[in-house]
């Protein structure tokens, strides 16, 4: 068995994780992505992060990453990211450069889901629907404890699915894809629509609980959509399990109307899919990626 260093490489932070052979947490380190700092910096950023865990201890390494976007079929390059300075680019062929060693690498929502469905809240499931819901939305399936991609590399992406023709324009190009209504910065963006005033996600949920009457109308539309876009995945997928994780899925409206809004608009009698709450918390992308660089 070796070490396995994994990397989750976000919008505004990268987390990077050393396991030992049994896989264990050696060390857990946080820097910020620096994005407005272009391309370079931040292969710099995640090259020297793997250096530093490396450090932490002696014998072979493996490396894996988890990044927004995935890699196109035609050019070898990074698409789709919402990081948009990583599109266009090698992003795992320039990590391998820099660091003289190989690089497994991902899609950041399907190691989330890989790790939620191997060691989290989809166990013991046999197609687990992994969701992200932060400063993006992304989705990633994994299928008898194997993620699941698509000759496209495109599986599990629900947040460019568009819900509203007439909605946000959303940077993919498309209008009123989830990812405009369901991510953090999609409720602020339908918060200062309505009222004026920008709040982030967390605080608009306390607002609307408090009597913010802009806010509770704001957030029970939020919950509609949730309802539709995931129901929509159901009835395509009908998976064993959906785990929830990103910063939005701390909502906890979400687990009660947010699934009687699920089953409102779901293409059966009866919602029996359990929709779960992730159980590796912040840690499930990055875990994800080092089994991702371990070859599991």
């Amino acid at each position: 068995m070796r070490r396995r260093i994994g990397i989750d490489l976000g919008g505004t932070k990268i987390e990077g994780v050393l396991l030992d052979p049994q896989g264990d947490v050696v060390r857990r380190q946080r820097l910020a992505t620096e994005a407005g700092r272009g391309y370079d910096h931040i292969v710099e950023r995640c090259a020297g992060l793997v250096e530093e865990l490396a450090a932490a201890g002696s014998g072979p390494l493996s490396v894996g990453v988890g990044a927004p976007g995935a890699v196109s079929a035609v050019t070898g390059m990074l698409k789709n990211s919402n990081t948009q300075c990583l599109n266009g680019h090698d992003l795992r062929g320039d990590l391998e450069r820099r660091l003289g060693r190989a690089v497994a690498m991902d899609n950041d929502a399907n190691c989330f889901a890989l790790a939620e469905a191997l060691h989290g809240a989809g166990r013991g499931s046999r197609i687990v629907f992994g969701v992200i819901m932060g400063t993006g939305v992304g989705g990633g399936i994994v299928l008898d404890g194997r993620i699941h991609r698509g000759p496209q590399d495109i599986a599990g992406e629900w947040g460019h699915h568009s819900i509203d023709p007439d909605g946000p324009d959303c940077y993919c190009g498309q209008r009123g894809c989830v990812e405009t209504f369901l991510s953090g910065p999609g409720l602020s963006a339908a918060y200062q629509r309505r009222s004026g005033r920008m709040l982030d996600g967390s605080a608009i949920v306390a607002a609307a609980v408090s009597g913010d009457d802009s806010a509770a109308a704001v957030f029970d539309v939020y919950l509609e959509r949730f309802g539709r876009a995931l129901a929509n995945v159901i009835n395509i997928l009908d998976p064993d399990a959906v785990v929830l994780g990103g910063g939005m899925s701390n909502i906890d409206a979400l687990y009660g109307r947010g699934v009687e809004r699920v089953a409102a608009c779901v293409f059966s009698d009866e919602l029996v899919t359990p929709i779960r709450r992730h159980q590796l918390g912040d840690s499930a992308g990055v875990i994800g990626a080092a089994i991702l660089g371990g070859g599991t």
